[in-house]
């Protein structure tokens, strides 16, 4: 948090996306329903929905705009609902109530950040049907799609682990969007990485430089920003 502050301070156009897996878990225990994922992305059914909406765009959105806003930076939080931001279909009728983005508008992020607020947007989206229908949408693919419609020069994944690690286990300093596919192919690359490697290779293509890194680690966001050679790169 205050690496994002700190970059807003110095003048950088900040857009934060986020996620609240771990909380939606707890809430959801709470609720008397199991967890499931396949391939990294939270099974969303009836029975789901309403929980992770209420903790992804209302507790964790909000609880990450007080703290941002505590130390002095201008957080304006919103979902991918808000202003048509984000518009998917469902992307597996194995997955429930999960969006796979079919349009990402960054007009409403654009005119926040004109206007001096740092957008923080909850991975939550809508299919445009007749009833509309609000809809669960991981927020590394978020991410990716976001960097990509605003131009973003950076997107920077913190994750838990130090790299991205090829069949040998030696960590992988920088990979092209192409490679990408085979990583996840051979099993090498898994669970929650398949998101975050599919979404950096997605803006990757569109002239964003992705990085994936350990966001335990202090400064990490701060020193891979500066050039430091931390994590993995995705770029073309």
């Amino acid at each position: 948090m205050n690496d994002i502050a700190n970059l807003w301070a110095a003048g950088e156009r900040v857009v934060l996306v986020h996620g609240g897996g771990a909380a939606a878990t707890e809430w959801l225990k709470i609720h008397g329903v199991q967890s499931e994922f396949v391939d990294g992305l939270r099974v969303t059914r009836n029975d789901s929905l309403d929980v992770v909406v209420a903790v992804f765009a209302g507790l964790c959105n909000k609880q990450i705009v007080a703290d941002l806003r505590a130390l002095g930076a201008p957080a304006f939080g919103l979902s991918g609902i808000d202003g048509g931001v984000l518009q998917t279909k469902q992307l597996d009728e194995r997955l429930g109530f999960v969006g796979e983005p079919t349009l990402a508008n960054p007009a409403p992020l654009n005119a926040l950040l004109d206007a001096g607020y740092m957008p923080v947007l909850a991975p939550i989206g809508y299919w445009a049907q007749e009833p509309a229908q609000l809809m669960n949408v991981n927020a590394d693919t978020v991410a990716g799609q976001i960097a990509a419609a605003i131009g973003a020069s950076n997107l920077v994944f913190l994750t838990d682990v130090a790299h991205v690690r090829g069949a040998d286990g030696k960590a992988i300093p920088s990979l092209r969007p192409e490679e990408v596919e085979g990583l996840i192919a051979s099993g090498v690359a898994s669970g929650g990485m398949i998101p975050k490697l599919r979404a950096g290779a997605h803006a990757a293509a569109e002239g964003v430089r992705c990085h994936i890194v350990d966001g335990r680690e202090s400064y990490a966001l701060r020193d891979v920003l500066q050039g430091q050679e931390i994590g993995t790169l995705v770029s073309a």
